[in-house]
This record gives structure tokens, C-alpha cells and sequence, in this order.
């Protein structure tokens, strides 16, 4: 008989297919209502796995109705819904894809850095509308290169991005909970002091409690008037009042931003700023990498019910 395996968030329908021939597959996802209890109740006592994503809030009170659950087979990098402390309690083994996204993650940082100081937005709008024609050559930009890059958070992602500013000449510095060994990048204690000797400061910390408004009005007015904010972790992450205010005041020149405190409806007070380039939390999104995703999620499954290592797990 196949396993059977709660599907609280599908895969792509390729491997969708994959899972469905493999796995008995309880549809907690296309359920509602009613039959959402139902099909907890009839799942929960035969599911001792579940693909999951970081949209879907996994608390206490789910875990009850799923007493032979074992592993929670997350199809994304984020898993801020999770109550990961109770699952651990639990003896619920969490897995996630965070490995096979770091590139696109990012390379998006890297354009969000370069089309915010640039202003490559607001350069567009000046070609198309013919502005360039009536008024003459576009104001003068910030450059990237030979700069410093600030980067909250040296994870696999932000050593990526590391690289890429390595690249580009920038020098690098970083904060976190403590140095990284064998790393040379200049270390400071916390993003305040990061972020007074940055020029760009990039985010690519995790969210949840432990780092929700670390990118205060404190840390904003310490990089100074010529400086970059670039956030690809997590909206909660960033102070985003504080943040409006210091793009409208002046306080820092641009941001980048591909996470929002509110998703998929930013704040418009956000949105109607000229110095802001905006991406639909979407660094990931691209068709090579969430296949990538989709075929992790399945490999730690297959682990899983094959009594090996789990691939990429988080507790």
C-alpha cells in the first residue's frame, strides 16, 4: 500500500503527479468548510507526513488533529507560520528548500541594489514618456560599484550576495548573531553600527519574532542620506512606517524591497514612492528553481519513508 501523506500546500502539477502515483493523498488544500474537518479527522490517526509551505500556519491546535505526524515536508525557504519550538517538542521533523533557491534569491538582491540606485524605474517612465526628449538627460545617479555593502544576515543567501558585491568591487561587512568562522568580511556587532558604515544594506536575515523590526528608524538614519536599503528576507523584518518616513524624508536615498509587512497589498503610502523599486515577493520565481523546490520537497519525503538522512532539515 502507498503511504498516505497530507497535502496541505501543492507542488507544481508535474510533480504533483509524481507525489499523487507515489503517495496516498488526503487534499487538505482543495478542502473547505465542513469537509476541511472531516478530512482532518479521517487523515490525521494515518498521515505520518505532510507537504506544507510557508503560507500555511502549522500550530498546536493542527498538530492535535495530526497525532502520527512525523515530518512536515516544506515546499519553501520560509516557514514563519510554523510553530517550530512545538513541532520539535513534538518529535516533528521539519524540512525545507532554502538550498535551492539561494542564486535566484540572490541575484535579485543584486538588480533590486542596482535599479534602486540607478533609478531605473523612474529612467523607464523618463524614456517612454518622452520626457527625455523635451527636457534633456536624466539626473545623475548613485553607483554600486566601489561601494560598501552592508549585509544583515550571512546565510547561504548572504554570502551569495556577498559574492555578487565582491564582484562588482563593493567592500563587504556584515552583522549577525556572532562572526562567522573562517569568513573575512568586516563584522559588527548589530545593524546600527552595520549600517553607519554601509552605503547599501542588504536584508536576508530569517523572519519570525527574533528579528521582527530589527531594521529600525535607528538603523535607517545611520546609513545616511546617500544609502540603499535592500530587503529580500522578510516585510516583518524592517520597521515600515519608519521605513516610508525615511524614504520620504530623505533619510536614505532608495530601497528595494521585494517582501512587505502586508502581502499581497503593500501599504500604498509604499507604493506611491518614487524612490522605492517594488518586486512581488518573487526572487525565487523562476521555472528552473521551483522545480528545484518541488523536487526537494519530494526527495525528503522519499528519505523519509526509505529510513535515511533527511536531506535539508531544519530541526
Amino acid at each position: 500500500m502507498k503511504p498516505d501523506v497530507l497535502v496541505a500546500y501543492p507542488l507544481m502539477p508535474a510533480f504533483m503527479e509524481e507525489l499523487e502515483a507515489t503517495y496516498t493523498l488526503h487534499r487538505l488544500d482543495k478542502a473547505e468548510g465542513p469537509a476541511r474537518a472531516a478530512l482532518m479527522e479521517k487523515a490525521g490517526p494515518l498521515c505520518r507526513a505532510m507537504v506544507v509551505n510557508g503560507h500555511v500556519t502549522v500550530d498546536a491546535a493542527m498538530l492535535d488533529r495530526l497525532p502520527a505526524l512525523e515530518l512536515a515536508a516544506c515546499s519553501s525557504a520560509g516557514f514563519d507560520l510554523m510553530d517550530l519550538p512545538e513541532m520539535t517538542r513534538r518529535g516533528i521533523r521539519l524540512t525545507n528548500t532554502s538550498d535551492a533557491l539561494v542564486n535566484e534569491v540572490a541575484d535579485m538582491a543584486l538588480l533590486l541594489m542596482l535599479a534602486a540606485r540607478r533609478r531605473l524605474i523612474e529612467a523607464d517612465a523618463y524614456v517612454r514618456s518622452g520626457d527625455w526628449g523635451r527636457q534633456g538627460m536624466f539626473p545623475l545617479t548613485r553607483a554600486g560599484a566601489a561601494k560598501r555593502a552592508g549585509i544583515v544576515g550571512l546565510g547561504n543567501i548572504g554570502q551569495a550576495i556577498a559574492k555578487r558585491c565582491a564582484v562588482l568591487g563593493m567592500e563587504i561587512g556584515y552583522s549577525g548573531r556572532s562572526p562567522k568562522p573562517g569568513v573575512d568580511h568586516a563584522y559588527f556587532p548589530d545593524p546600527v553600527a552595520l549600517a553607519g558604515w554601509a552605503d547599501v544594506l542588504l536584508v536576508a536575515t530569517p523572519g519570525g519574532a527574533a528579528t521582527e523590526g530589527l531594521i529600525s528608524a535607528e538603523v535607517l538614519k545611520a546609513l545616511s542620506p546617500e544609502g540603499t536599503l535592500v530587503n529580500v528576507a522578510r516585510g516583518t523584518v524592517v520597521d515600515e512606517p519608519a521605513l516610508i518616513a525615511a524614504l520620504r524624508e530623505g533619510t536614505i536615498a532608495s530601497a528595494g524591497l521585494d517582501v512587505y509587512l502586508n502581502e499581497p497589498t503593500p501599504d500604498p503610502d509604499l507604493t506611491a514612492l518614487p524612490n522605492v523599486v517594488l518586486y512581488p515577493h518573487h526572487s525565487s520565481g523562476t521555472r528552473e528553481t521551483r522545480d528545484r523546490m518541488a523536487r526537494m520537497t519530494l526527495d525528503n519525503l522519499a528519505a523519509f519513508y526509505a529510513g535515511k538522512p533527511l536531506l535539508t532539515p531544519v530541526n
